[in-house]
C-alpha cells in the first residue's frame, strides 16, 4: 500500500507504480518460453512466488493472472481487449479480470486504449505500445525514478540524524545517579 504525506494524495488518473526490485540472474540461458515467462512474472511481483510451481488452487499456466498474459495479451500484443472479452476467454468473472489488469498497470506493462470504434466508449486494454520490451521500457524509467525519490530521502533523513545527534551532544549530560542498594547482602 503506498504512503502518501498529510495533505498530499496520488495523482488522480493514475495508479500508484509498484514493482518488485531484486537482484536476480537474467534468465538468457533458459530457452523455454513458459519457464521464463513465469520467472519473470513471478520477479517483478505479478505472480506470487511459488516453489512448487502452482498458483492458488492449480498449476501457474492454468493460473487466470498467467493466461491473461500469456494467452491474451502476448499472443496479440497490439490488440486491444475488453474486460469482458478476457472474461469469457479466461473463463472468469470481469471483477477477476480487472483484478490482474489493475495489477499489469501498476506495472505499467498495459495501457488503456478508447473503444469509441464499437459506439460504447468502453475501454480497452494492450501491452503498452505493443510490445513488452517498449512497455519495459517505461517501467524501468519509473523504477529509476523512484529509487531516485528514495535517494533524496535517504539524503534527508541522513541529514536530519546528523542534526538530531548534534543537537543531543549540545545538549548537557544530565547526572548520573548511583542507585543504593536497600537491604543489600553484607
Amino acid at each position: 500500500m503506498p504512503f502518501f504525506l498529510a495533505g498530499r494524495s496520488p495523482p488522480t488518473n493514475r495508479m500508484p507504480f509498484e514493482l518488485n526490485l531484486r537482484y536476480a540472474t537474467p534468465l538468457t540461458p533458459i530457452a523455454d518460453f513458459d519457464e521464463v515467462l513465469v520467472e519473470f512474472l513471478r520477479l517483478v511481483g505479478y505472480l506470487p512466488p511459488s516453489d512448487d510451481g502452482r498458483a492458488g488452487d492449480g498449476p501457474v499456466g492454468e493460473s487466470i493472472a498467467y493466461r491473461l498474459v500469456k494467452d491474451c495479451l502476448l499472443r496479440d500484443p497490439a490488440r486491444a481487449w475488453y474486460a469482458e472479452e478476457l472474461a469469457v476467454v479466461l473463463k472468469t468473472p470481469k471483477s477477476s479480470v480487472y483484478r490482474h489488469i489493475n495489477k499489469l498497470k501498476s506495472l505499467d506493462l498495459l495501457e488503456e486504449v478508447g473503444g469509441a470504434q464499437d459506439g460504447k466508449g468502453r475501454k480497452g486494454y494492450r501491452i503498452r505500445y505493443g510490445n513488452l520490451a517498449r512497455a519495459w521500457d517505461f517501467t524501468e524509467a519509473n523504477a529509476q525514478n523512484a529509487l531516485k525519490r528514495y535517494r533524496e530521502t535517504v539524503n534527508h533523513v541522513q541529514t536530519l540524524a546528523e542534526s538530531w545527534s548534534a543537537q543531543r551532544l549540545a545538549e548537557p549530560a544530565a547526572p548520573v545517579k548511583a542507585s543504593k542498594a536497600k537491604g543489600g547482602g553484607r
